[in-house]
C-alpha cells in the first residue's frame, strides 16, 4: 500500500498575496469592516502592541538574517563613525572647526571601504563586504567607497525622531531599518571580521565601548580593532587612566590599535595576531 500523500498546506507568507486578493473581495460588513477581522500579519495595530514586541524582536533579527544568506554574505567589515562628519568638499559648511579638520576621516573611510570592498570582489562579495549604519558623514563614505569599487556594502538604518533617511551609495537589496537598537547592534557584530572606529559623538561611543565590552569578556571573538585618529581618541578618553585605576586591565589596551591611513588600517588587518598569538603575549 501506497504511503497516503501529504496534505498541501499553504506557505503563510509566501501566499499572503492570495490572501489580501480575497480580503478586497469580502462583503463589506460590519463584521469583515472590524478590525478583529483582519488577518494578524496584515494588522499594524495589532502587531504594535505592547504584547507583540517579543515578535517584533524576533522579525528584526530574522528578516536581515534572511536575506543576508540568500546574498550568501558570511563576513563583514564594520564601520563606526560620526553622522556630523562632512565629506571635504563641504567642510566648509561645518558647525565647528574641528568637524572641518575631521573631514579628512571620511575621505579616509572612503579609501579604506575601497580597498576592503575591491578585496572582497575576489570572493564573489560573500566575506569581508563593508556595514555602516546607513547614514550620513562616516557612514556614507563607508557605502561611497564600496560603490566606488563597484561592489555591494550594507546598511544598516534605524528609526529616529528626525528620520535618518539612508545614504544613496547602500545597496538597495541590503538596506535595512530597524526599530530595535540592540538588535541592530547584533546584525553589526554577528558577522564582523574587522571594526573600524572612526571620530564621532555618543552613537560612535556606544557602538565602540559595547564592542569592546563584548570582546574584552570572551562574549565576542577578538577581531581587528582599528581607532582612526589617535589625537581625537586619546584627547576624549584617558585610556592609561582607566589602566592605572586598575578599572581595566594594561592588558586590555591590546584589544584595539590606533591607525591613521586607510593603507595603515588594512596593513593591520592582514597582521593582526590571531587569539593563540595574542594570548602568549599577554603571558609574556
Amino acid at each position: 500500500m501506497s504511503d497516503p500523500k501529504p496534505f498541501p498546506r499553504r506557505h503563510p507568507l509566501r501566499d499572503s498575496r492570495i490572501d489580501m486578493e480575497a480580503e478586497r473581495h469580502i462583503p463589506d460588513t460590519p463584521q469583515t469592516r472590524s478590525p478583529s477581522y483582519r488577518l494578524a500579519f496584515t494588522d499594524s495595530a495589532f502587531m504594535c502592541r505592547d504584547e507583540l514586541r517579543p515578535v517584533r524582536l524576533q522579525l528584526e533579527l530574522l528578516k536581515p538574517e534572511l536575506l543576508m544568506e540568500e546574498h550568501e554574505i558570511t563576513s563583514t567589515i564594520v564601520l563606526f563613525g560620526g553622522a556630523r562628519i562632512p565629506s571635504p568638499e563641504a567642510k566648509s559648511q561645518a558647525k565647528t572647526e574641528t568637524l572641518a579638520e575631521l573631514s579628512k576621516y571620511y575621505e579616509e573611510a572612503r579609501r579604506f571601504s575601497r580597498i576592503m570592498t575591491e578585496h572582497s570582489k575576489a570572493n564573489g562579495h560573500r566575506e569581508n563586504v563593508i556595514v555602516t549604519g546607513g547614514g550620513p558623514g562616516v557612514m556614507e563614505a563607508g557605502n561611497r567607497g564600496a560603490a566606488e569599487a563597484g561592489g555591494i556594502s550594507i546598511g544598516l538604518n534605524i528609526v529616529l525622531p528626525h528620520e535618518q533617511a539612508p545614504n544613496e551609495y547602500v545597496t538597495p537589496e541590503l538596506c535595512f531599518n530597524f526599530h530595535y537598537f540592540a538588535i541592530r547592534k547584533m546584525h553589526f557584530l554577528m558577522r564582523a571580521n574587522a571594526i573600524a572606529i572612526f571620530p564621532g559623538g555618543f552613537g560612535t561611543l556606544d557602538e565602540m565601548f559595547e564592542s569592546l565590552t563584548l570582546i574584552q569578556t570572551g562574549r565576542m571573538k577578538p577581531v581587528p580593532f582599528l581607532l582612526f585618529g589617535r589625537a581625537f581618541w586619546e584627547k576624549i578618553i584617558n585610556w592609561d587612566a582607566l589602566a592605572d585605576a586598575g578599572t581595566i586591565s594594561r592588558d586590555d589596551l591590546s584589544l584595539f590599535k590606533f591607525v591613521e591611513t586607510a593603507e595603515e588600517a588594512v596593513t593591520a588587518i592582514e597582521t593582526w595576531p590571531d587569539e593563540s598569538a595574542r594570548t602568549e603575549l599577554a603571558g609574556r
